[in-house]
């Protein structure tokens, strides 16, 4: 069973929805590194039961991605909130290398910079 990075992104979102056990198995294989073993010792259940108890997990959080898709429309903020930031920092530097100068683009820049900072905390 490899492990899918994609897999532990969702269980940080939705992780609450699932029941304790199935989370705390699914973070023990994702987040901890366990082997499907090491799982079963610290339950007291099979290695297939810990095998199962994650198939199911995996499922409940690929179909809730799917119907509500949290995690892909926080990875795309995040993703716009970079590049944002990025092309702000480029006009900054063009704007100071410039032999124009302008404040109003100075200013703007920095707004735009102090904007994407309060966001991304």
């Amino acid at each position: 069973m490899a492990k899918n990075l994609e897999i532990s992104y969702l269980l940080d979102f939705y992780g609450d929805v699932l029941t304790e056990k199935q989370r705390d198995v699914m973070e023990q294989y994702y987040n901890d590194d366990l082997s499907l073993s090491e799982i079963a010792d610290n339950f007291g259940i099979t290695r297939q039961g810990v095998r199962d108890a994650i198939k199911r997990g995996e499922a409940v959080l690929l179909e809730l991605e799917e119907k509500v898709g949290f995690a892909a429309r926080y990875r795309a903020v995040q993703e716009g909130i970079a590049r944002l930031e990025e092309l702000a920092k480029d006009i900054q530097f063009c704007n100071i290398n410039n032999y124009a100068f302008s404040q109003k683009i100075d200013r703007d820049a920095r707004e735009m910079l102090e904007i994407i900072g309060r966001i991304s905390e």
